[in-house]
């Protein structure tokens, strides 16, 4: 059994022009964005050129032989000096942030896990410690997924951040907030680049095949729409959304507590995937058409 993902059936990728239009929609947000984060274009052109370099390195020129400098320029269009220097550079890290994998993990639990969360995938009220043997408590939760951070710890910081909250008996409340990073935090902007990436490489992929689409990339999109309705599907968008994210969740909880009981009993073979499922809900006001408007 191959660890790696089954290429999707060949086939011509869109051409050049054909592929612009779509693009400048595709960068605007992020460009607007990227100025008012001052990330100017000189700093962006430097770093498109060395994904660029690096792109056509690691993933289209596969055999080591075909990786000269001249067949990257001929490809990219980089000039050759520019890629002697880019090649010479340490690549960047892209390894995920221990806050992002200890919260993701702890809260997946207490939206999953029988003794954390009701039939209904709802995370329970949960005491400090538990007061009776076997009783479930964030204690618990926090030491089900590490034992190298105090629970007590993990609390303080949760209370912080408002995602948890403590009521008049001193249960611990998961909030809203627990599905939402901070702005501009490490979580939020990990979460930016992830699932910005997994969108895009699916959509990409699905241009880029002869055959049927390999992935799923769906939406349901409306125009010309009073505000008030906009409103009440926007709010019966995000409940929707968060009951699939729960769901699943459930389901890859105990599929992934299986597949690492399976590995831990030495079974050889297993390969080692990942998988994302998003879902997103976008507003803005139509564009004003000159034409009928007074």
């Amino acid at each position: 059994m191959s660890a790696s993902l089954p290429p999707p059936p060949p086939g011509l990728p869109p051409p050049p022009q054909a592929l612009l239009k779509p693009l400048a929609r595709l960068l605007r947000p992020l460009v607007r964005l990227m100025i008012r984060s001052g990330v100017t274009f000189p700093v962006i052109a430097d770093l498109l050129r060395g994904l660029y370099v690096d792109v056509a390195t690691r993933d289209l020129l596969v055999d080591p032989k075909a990786q000269t400098d001249s067949r990257i320029s001929l490809l990219t269009g980089v000039h050759r000096k520019e890629i002697r220097r880019l090649r010479t550079e340490a690549p960047v890290a892209e390894g995920v942030p221990e806050v992002v994998t200890l919260g993701s993990q702890i809260i997946a639990r207490w939206l999953a896990a029988p003794p954390y969360a009701d039939a209904g995938g709802r995370p329970r009220a949960l005491p400090r410690a538990a007061r009776d043997a076997g009783e479930a408590s964030f204690e618990g939760l926090v030491e089900s997924v590490t034992k190298d951070v105090r629970a007590r710890a993990v609390l303080d910081d949760w209370l912080d951040q408002g995602i948890v909250s403590l009521d008049r008996e001193g249960r611990v409340h998961l909030s809203q907030a627990a599905f939402i990073p901070r702005p501009g935090g490490q979580e939020q902007l990990f979460y930016f680049a992830r699932n910005l990436h997994d969108h895009i490489a699916a959509a990409s992929a699905n241009v880029a095949t002869s055959g049927p689409a390999p992935f799923l990339d769906r939406s349901m999109h409306y125009d010309r729409l009073r505000p008030e309705t906009v409103a009440q599907l926007e709010a019966t968008a995000r409940e929707a959304a968060q009951q699939l994210l729960t769901d699943v969740n459930r389901i890859a909880l105990a599929m992934a507590e299986a597949d690492d009981e399976a590995v831990a009993a030495g079974e050889p073979g297993i390969p080692s995937r990942r998988i994302n499922l998003g879902v997103y809900v976008y507003v803005e006001d139509d564009p004003i058409d000159e034409e009928t408007a007074p």
